[in-house]
């Protein structure tokens, strides 16, 4: 993925990571069209940030994936690169009788929600792998550090990124020889609003320097399969290192989330 030049869709980039990853393509290079649910959110960042384009999308619903890309295609011919950022994170509690809806949630949005997407666009981007245009072909997928060590509050979440983590690493064998680039970004916990109080926790790593940290190694490596940034390094590999259960006990003894 050559992000000096690409051709980027970014849905789920109406705040957070994703807007902010966004903004750091298109200064890289890249042409930037961000997705969202709310309209006005996109119109407010359209109108902000002058040559980025929004469309409408909730990655929840079947039909909005296909209308989305119906409208980025038609504007946007030449994509390249699908970025699947868009995800929930609820807190569960499974030993009361009320899990099941919000479990539901994130499996939809986390986990159905970056399949149906490419479903949607990859036969546009193999078609433009096949025909060995611009710079590539790339779907992008968002897993986490708690696909490898889980959170006690948010199983779900785990289970969700952990499957994508899984996903990415299969789909990659499939796509890459058809020339797709499948890159998978591992976030550590963030200071974002993706859950109550995770803004300000002094345990998660600033935004700012997530996004510029991510945005190196997708410029240094551009053939990279994973994007870790070191913050996130002591849970992506805590079983490979023997300090999974150390790492476990630690990371729930400091999780602002939990009761």
């Amino acid at each position: 993925m050559d992000i000096t030049r690409s051709t980027v869709f970014v849905p789920g980039a109406t705040s957070g990571i994703g807007l902010a990853l966004a903004l750091r393509l298109q200064a890289r290079g890249s042409t930037v069209i961000v997705g969202g649910r709310r309209t006005a959110l996109l119109d407010d960042i359209v109108t902000a940030h002058p040559g980025i384009d929004a469309v409408r999308i909730d990655t929840s619903d079947t039909a909005s994936i296909e209308a989305a890309r119906d409208a980025v295609l038609e504007r946007h011919p030449d994509l390249d690169a699908v970025v699947a950022m868009a995800g929930i994170m609820q807190a569960e509690d499974w030993t009361s009788d009320d899990f099941l809806a919000t479990a539901e949630r994130a499996v939809t949005t986390n986990l159905l929600g970056p399949i149906r997407l490419a479903a949607a666009f990859l036969p546009h981007l193999r078609a433009h792998a096949e025909a060995g245009a611009g710079a590539g072909a790339a779907f992008v997928t968002v897993s986490s550090g708690l696909a490898h060590v889980p959170l006690a509050v948010t199983p779900t979440y785990n289970a969700t990124k952990a499957a994508i983590h899984r996903l990415s690493e299969g789909i990659r064998l499939q796509l890459e020889p058809a020339g797709v680039q499948v890159i998978e970004i591992v976030p550590p916990a963030v200071r974002t609003t993706l859950m109550p109080g995770q803004e300000d926790s002094p345990i998660a790593m600033p935004l700012d320097e997530f996004a510029d940290e991510t945005v190196e190694l997708l410029a240094t490596r551009p053939d990279a399969h994973e994007i870790l940034v070191e913050g996130v390094k002591l849970l992506r590999f805590a079983e490979t290192s023997g300090a999974y259960d150390a790492t476990v006990a630690r990371l729930n003894a400091t999780d602002p989330h939990a009761a």
